[in-house]
């Protein structure tokens, strides 16, 4: 009789239904978290709100999914893996039935809150399922499909928003995500096989909290934690407000054509696989720049009067930020030197600090400085945090 503590392979079945639903999972909820990135400009005008306002249906989601890796992390160890990640789909879906059908923008924002914290149920469950799940020799690779899910799922959220609302209407829009999460939560239900390897944690809640607080007492953790905020913060401020600028002379493109840019963030499908591949060979440190650089020269590119130009910049900008990104999720890991999964999930919660902060914090850079400050704050931001956190690293290995 086969042990119930084996682990799958890559060899095994399981390994790939395990792939396939939580890459499916992650899609859909990745899709909806990013779903409203296009429609931002469009909101503006539909609702007669400013920038800062409607970049609020990004922000508050992306606050209440933080609460929600905390909370649901910690109820996940307690009550299973595979049932919060069933529970986020539904729960996920509900507010895309509701949206179209209110015209309050403050109603949407409180949808969109509620939204987020269902959205945190499958990060904050399915890299643990997969530690429990899959054998230490193929966890790495299943980990990069998994991420390169999350970018799939936000190609296709942005994609399929910008679309549907230029063609159709947003409310279309909304109702055929709810189309794609039901087909998705069949998915799951049918696929994924159950937990064989999970226990229930006896920790209190107290020593969770007292592992985080040691976490962010951890000096080099707290470097990897401010580089997730940075990180984050510039991909997402140049996504968030690349919109606005297309739309401006001298380009004046549709909104359709505008969600076509954001085929671009589909490179990031590639990014996480490549970036864990090129690191065993030449050292994580190296890649992990390279990777920054990429970001700050795609974002650089952007300034050029010339589309393509700006699309080859955005290409480029989301190879390097899923390689620098994927290849930090991991040092965190390695940081840890206990209770890695709450480590794990404090980098999560800085990388969507720095979702907030690129999508609101960055508003009134560009009410001022238009496309050319937010393209300034960014990069600066980037090369003086790798080279800060370079110098870190090489202190530490002097010492």
């Amino acid at each position: 009789m086969e042990s119930l503590t084996k682990r799958y392979s890559i060899k095994d079945r399981q390994f790939w239904t395990i792939v396939i639903s939580l890459g499916g999972a992650s899609v859909f909820v990745f899709a909806a978290m990013y779903s409203v990135q296009p429609l931002l400009p469009f909101f503006t005008e539909q609702f007669q709100i400013s920038v800062s306002t409607a970049s609020l249906a990004m922000s508050v989601t992306t606050l209440s999914v933080i609460i929600g890796l905390i909370v649901l992390g910690f109820l996940s160890d307690r009550y299973g893996r595979v049932l919060f990640i069933r529970l986020s789909i539904v729960l996920t879906i509900i507010p895309f039935l509701l949206m179209p059908l209110t015209d309050s923008f403050s109603m949407i924002i409180f949808l969109r809150f509620i939204q987020g914290f269902a959205i945190a149920g499958v990060p904050a469950a399915a890299l643990a399922y997969i530690s429990e799940e899959i054998n230490q020799q193929s966890m790495g690779f299943a980990t990069a499909l998994y991420i390169s899910c999350n970018a799939l799922g936000g190609t296709i959220g942005r994609l399929m928003m910008g679309f549907l609302t230029e063609n159709k209407s947003w409310e279309v829009a909304f109702f055929s995500l709810a189309l794609l999460g039901g087909i998705i939560f069949i998915l799951v239900w049918l696929t994924l096989p159950k937990s064989r390897n999970f226990s229930v944690h006896q920790r209190t809640i107290q020593k969770d909290l007292h592992g985080f607080w040691l976490h962010l007492k951890n000096p080099n953790l707290l470097i990897l934690f401010g580089f997730g905020i940075i990180l984050q913060l510039s991909f997402t401020g140049m996504w968030s407000f690349i919109p606005y600028y297309l739309a401006e002379p001298p380009f004046l493109l549709s909104l359709k054509t505008i969600s076509f840019i954001f085929l671009a963030y589909g490179l990031g499908i590639i990014g996480s696989p490549i970036a864990n591949s090129l690191a065993g060979k030449v050292g994580i440190n190296m890649i992990r720049t390279f990777g920054v650089l990429l970001l700050v020269c795609g974002i650089l590119l952007t300034l050029s009067s010339s589309l393509i130009m700006i699309i080859v910049g955005l290409c480029i900008a989301c190879l390097g930020f899923f390689t620098a990104h994927a290849l930090t999720s991991a040092t965190v890991s390695r940081t840890a030197i206990h209770q890695k999964g709450l480590a794990s999930s404090l980098y999560l919660v800085s990388y969507y600090i720095g979702v907030a902060s690129g999508s609101t914090l960055l508003s009134p850079i560009w009410l001022h400085f238009k496309w050319q400050g937010i393209v300034m704050i960014t990069v600066l931001l980037s090369i003086l945090y790798i080279a800060f956190l370079n110098y870190t690293l090489h202190k530490k290995n002097q010492s």
